[in-house]
């Protein structure tokens, strides 16, 4: 569970640094930015089919970041919640 949570840590900060790098016009044929792109463009692309178009503005990174912390604060503080709760009432018992 906190693997799969760093996990979504790590890809907020690549999808900040996707968002840094549109600002700054990066060259796309640095290697690490050529990841970066790679790793944020699919689900990005995904968003962005379900958004209106906005023009030259584009919301997808903060929905995706808003996704990311929805399901970890939800999946997985919930489920740290419930496992505690269960491991409590077991120890309870015997």
């Amino acid at each position: 569970m906190e693997l799969a949570n760093g996990l979504l840590t790590i890809y907020k900060y690549i999808l900040l640094a996707s968002v840094i790098i549109s600002w700054v016009n990066a060259d796309p044929y640095n290697p690490l930015v050529n990841f970066i792109y790679r790793a944020t463009n699919p689900l990005l692309n995904r968003i962005r089919r379900h958004m209106p178009d906005t023009g030259m503005l584009d919301f997808s990174p903060l929905v995706a970041f808003v996704l990311i912390y929805v399901l970890q604060i939800i999946l997985f503080d919930t489920a740290v919640h419930y496992l505690t709760t269960i491991s409590m009432a077991l120890k309870l018992r015997g």
